[in-house]
């Protein structure tokens, strides 16, 4: 007699996919948003701005949705002091540094490398299985990626005079976002997404506050000379690029994982050539949607599940 099994549908995570699409959408202005800030601020006090900014704004939907924030462990504390280090301190003295040095696309083709930075830790460190459809889609994003920002200029491939510092320095940013997405695994589990993101902008602005009191940066009276869009540049980076975005951001790894999730950041470039297509009438060449293509089947290739074998029935 064969035993009758109802299936059982699980849930859907196309509304993640969306949150991870329009977050990666999101990042990809920053960087145009960071270059325009690259000459008006130094690098650690535009960094600190923009932590500040994304502090305010957290600060205040947890207060209008009535939530407290969270009393961390001694444990959760120094992990969450560890995020801060590395995924707002760091990340962003590398980032406003190099793009002192490189521009935004260049940067970006070197962001792109995250997909497999991310990947390869998991399975290194966490012993993620990467399967075989796993890896041909975290090369298709690199590839696609690639392919969209030297399509869209191919002298980023032959770089300026000292550009190999910025290039260094952008590659430190993909290091510091890979410990940030890799090492919040406990956290996100008993925090939660937002008292995560809160706690770790929060400690990783004060450390850039510090440093940048120590060095002699602080220097407010620079912000009178700040026009309009390079103050629309910082309340973008700070509210949507960071407070709005890490918390999806985090979401998103705790629903499908920092492998699956860390594809969408291939993302990037593509949303770049489009709202450049879009807002500033630049042309979109054959090439541009050949790497697109190859962004979008790594994303499906690589967050498609796998097949389980068939149960026996008596």
């Amino acid at each position: 007699m064969k035993a009758l099994e109802q299936p059982v549908t699980a849930p859907s995570d196309l509304p993640v996919y969306l949150k991870l699409a329009m977050v990666t959408m999101i990042w990809g202005g920053t960087f145009v948003a960071g270059r325009m800030l690259a000459g008006a601020l130094t690098p650690m006090f535009a960094a600190s701005l923009r932590f500040a900014l994304a502090s305010i704004a957290l600060l205040l939907f947890l207060g209008l949705a009535g939530i407290p924030l969270a009393r961390p462990s001694l444990k959760q504390g120094l992990q969450l002091a560890a995020l801060g280090f590395f995924g707002i301190f760091f990340y962003n003295l590398c980032f406003f540094h190099g793009l002192q040095y490189i521009n935004a696309s260049r940067a970006s083709l070197i962001v792109a490398l995250n997909p497999a930075v991310i990947g390869l830790a998991s399975w290194g460190l966490f012993k993620e299985r990467l399967g075989r459809l796993k890896v041909a889609g975290i090369l298709l994003c690199i590839g696609g990626a690639g392919w969209v920002i030297v399509s869209r200029d191919p002298a980023l491939l032959q770089g300026a005079a000292q550009g190999w510092i910025g290039d260094l320095l952008i590659f430190g940013c993909v290091l510091g976002w890979g410990i940030y997405s890799l090492f919040s695994r406990n956290l996100n589990d008993s925090l939660g997404p937002l008292q995560t993101v809160t706690w770790s902008i929060l400690l990783g602005t004060l450390m850039l506050w510090l440093a940048c009191s120590a060095t002699g940066e602080v220097r407010f009276e620079t912000l009178g000379g700040l026009g309009a869009g390079q103050w629309l540049s910082l309340l973008y980076l700070g509210v949507l690029g960071s407070a709005l975005a890490y918390i999806a951001w985090y979401d998103g790894i705790r629903r499908i994982g920092a492998t699956r999730s860390g594809v969408f950041i291939a993302l990037n470039p593509l949303t770049a050539v489009l709202l450049g297509a879009l807002l500033l009438d630049e042309r979109l060449s054959a090439l541009m949607y050949v790497g697109g293509g190859m962004i979008l089947l790594g994303i499906f290739l690589c967050n498609k599940p796998l097949a389980r074998p068939a149960q026996k029935t008596l």
